[in-house]
């Protein structure tokens, strides 16, 4: 296969470096992008007089052949890989003359692989962005819907690993959906950066034909267009993002996992996960193994990884383009496909995912979680919160010497460390009121998980 760029050259490149230096084996995922650029360039140079009609035809239905090859062939693609060609650029251009000969020659007027790869990258992370909320918003719906079917019942709520205080399991996972929410904003955030055309920036130092880069912005969806040539061919910050971005989701579904893990042991028992997520061991006939969560857990550190490593490349280079920033493919590439693999895993795990729902009420009566009520109660009767604090301390430590809940001890025990404490108090330590005192916005009372619940459904 012909160099794009052998005209300068007397020697043929070592076998082994053109290995290593090659980069069609993946960014060959950028060819549909490659193709759509393509055909705007050309209708770009025809606009400025640099291309015929004639000629920017044979160039469309030549790009458009070799994408409907692409899209209905497997075999297309396989058998270029066999030819060594360096990068996805040279293959189209190859393609392309094989099609319609002279033509071909022209699409590359003006334009140079720098601004064509940055061009390529930012219409496949566009559309990349845009698949990834959506499977974001699969997995939050899949989660509003399991919340929907599980709506009345409680769980412990845990700081420090210790429990704390009851919780509804709506506002558990409507928790869980904000970050959710957080992630789908940073995406669209970023997509606002990536939708900056930077073609027809040349190499480096711009186009002198002429073509009219806002004209070609127009054909590609762009919002608007890079300001300035070096920058353009050089600028990976929106990969960065991207990839910031999936690290953030990644760390969400990490900890989502830890818990449903935790959840889901033998210790707790509070949930099963289906056997559709599940293994078991090659040497012990009992288990059940949550891997679809622990893969995911591990899968994302492999995304951070991505980031870092990114972010280390691009620390040292000179200004403008330079080949260490064909790195930003593989990481990108991979960042993309484990993440999206994360989030319908995940969303696989909620279809199934049963609550064990004597348990978790047991464990959300157990383990003092009603302490703050009692506070708050001797408040409404008059002592501060911190006298109420000491009090209800020494009430616990009470009942822990006896093995008896707060609401399990009679209403002497509890006279005996304040007289506030009358008959009413079993009403405000009992679990429902416990849970539905919360009623501040973005509580866990009832009626306002329920309403938050309503808007997470109709609003999503």
């Amino acid at each position: 296969m012909s160099k794009l760029w052998g005209g300068r050259f007397e020697d043929g490149s070592n076998t082994f470096f053109e290995k290593f230096n090659e980069s069609f084996s993946f960014d060959y995922r950028l060819i549909k992008a490659d193709l759509k650029a393509g055909i705007a360039y050309a209708r770009g140079l025809e606009k400025c007089s640099c291309l015929n009609a004639n000629e920017l035809k044979q160039i469309e239905s030549g790009l458009e052949a070799i994408k409907e090859k692409v899209e209905n062939d497997k075999g297309f693609l396989i058998a270029a890989f066999a030819k060594n060609y360096e990068d996805v650029h040279t293959f189209v251009e190859s393609e392309l003359y094989e099609m319609i000969g002279e033509p071909a020659k022209k699409l590359n007027t003006g334009r140079s692989r720098n601004d064509q790869v940055a061009t390529d990258t930012r219409i496949y992370v566009r559309e990349q962005i845009d698949e990834t909320k959506s499977t974001l918003r699969d997995l939050t719906d899949t989660m509003l819907k399991h919340g929907k079917k599980y709506q009345s019942v409680t769980i412990p709520g845990y700081t420090h690993l210790q429990k704390a205080q009851p919780v509804l399991w709506a506002h558990y996972l409507l928790s869980w959906i904000e970050m959710f929410e957080r992630d789908c904003e940073r995406l669209e955030e970023t997509r606002k950066r990536v939708n900056v055309l930077p073609l027809g920036s040349g190499a480096l130092a711009g186009n002198s034909w002429g073509v009219d880069r806002e004209f070609l912005a127009k054909e590609l969806g762009f919002a608007k267009i890079t300001k300035n040539s070096l920058d353009s061919t050089g600028d990976r910050d929106f990969v960065v993002d991207f990839l910031y971005n999936a690290s953030m989701i990644m760390i969400h579904l990490s900890r989502l996992s830890e818990d449903l893990i935790i959840y889901s042991s033998q210790e707790f028992g509070f949930m099963e996960q289906s056997d559709k997520v599940s293994t078991g061991s090659s040497l012990m006939p009992h288990k059940k193994n949550p891997d679809a969560l622990e893969l995911i857990r591990g899968k994302c550190g492999r995304v951070i990884g991505h980031l870092q490593g990114f972010l280390m490349t691009l620390k040292g280079l000179p200004s403008s383009y330079n080949k260490d920033l064909q790195e930003d493919k593989e990481c990108l590439f991979d960042c993309i496909d484990q993440t999206k693999a994360c989030l319908k895993v995940m969303k696989m795990v909620f279809e199934g995912l049963i609550l064990k729902k004597d348990k978790l009420c047991q464990a959300s009566s157990k383990g003092y979680l009603n302490a703050t009520e009692l506070a708050d109660y001797l408040v409404a009767k008059g002592l501060s919160f911190r006298a109420a604090h000491e009090v209800v301390g020494k009430t616990v430590l009470h009942g822990i010497a006896v093995g008896k809940e707060l609401h399990e001890l009679n209403l002497d025990e509890l006279k005996i460390f304040s007289q506030c404490i009358d008959a009413d108090v079993y009403h405000s330590l009992s679990l429902e009121n416990t849970v539905n005192s919360k009623t501040s916005f973005g509580g866990t009372g009832r009626d306002r998980v329920t309403k938050a619940f309503q808007h997470a459904l109709t609003g999503m």
